[in-house]
């Protein structure tokens, strides 16, 4: 099912995001509407809280840029491994129309659980590494803008305040 994406500002997107404790089928249902959302919008990357779910889940598909990298649910992912450094330019479903130079690991390696509960390792590079830094960030309450340049940051300023009403209307109607 497709669901809000929650705009910058919300204070959930802020929040650090609690450990799945048993893959059941609430979980595999958030899964499925992570996709379905992330898809909806068009994007190569969701994670629960940017659908208002305090929950270390996000989902991953980079396979139109990288064809070598499927689609792939993390539960609970950890980065356990990472080389080397790239800058690129990244963008993000919460702050529609925004882009800014982030760097992160040229390479990594995550460990996390898929949907029937059984841990497996995801290793890439390129946009695929840059997206689950991405991923895995948003489940630690760390947003992309926070990685940018100041000078890049001040330049976004008044997108972000028109945004940050849109995040903390969410808030107030979802009380």
């Amino acid at each position: 099912m497709k669901r809000e994406i929650i705009m910058f500002g919300s204070q959930v997107l802020r929040k650090p995001c609690l450990p799945v404790k048993e893959v059941d089928d609430d979980i595999r249902a958030l899964v499925g509407d992570l996709f379905d959302s992330m898809r909806a919008a068009e994007g190569v990357g969701l994670a629960a809280p940017q659908i208002g779910v305090l929950k270390r889940v996000c989902i991953i598909d980079v396979s139109h840029q990288q064809p070598e990298y499927p689609p792939v649910a993390l539960i609970n992912p950890v980065l356990t491994d990472y080389k080397g450094e790239q800058v690129g330019e990244e963008g993000c479903l919460s702050f529609p129309d925004l882009y800014g130079d982030v760097k992160r690991h040229a390479w990594v390696e995550v460990e996390a659980t898929d949907i029937n509960g059984q841990s497996f390792k995801t290793a890439g590079e390129g946009f695929y590494a840059r997206a689950l830094q991405h991923e895995i960030n948003h489940l630690d309450g760390k947003l992309f803008i926070d990685l940018i340049s100041p000078l890049k940051r001040q330049l976004m300023r008044g997108a972000l305040k028109r945004l940050k009403k849109e995040g903390e209307a969410w808030d107030h109607e979802n009380a």
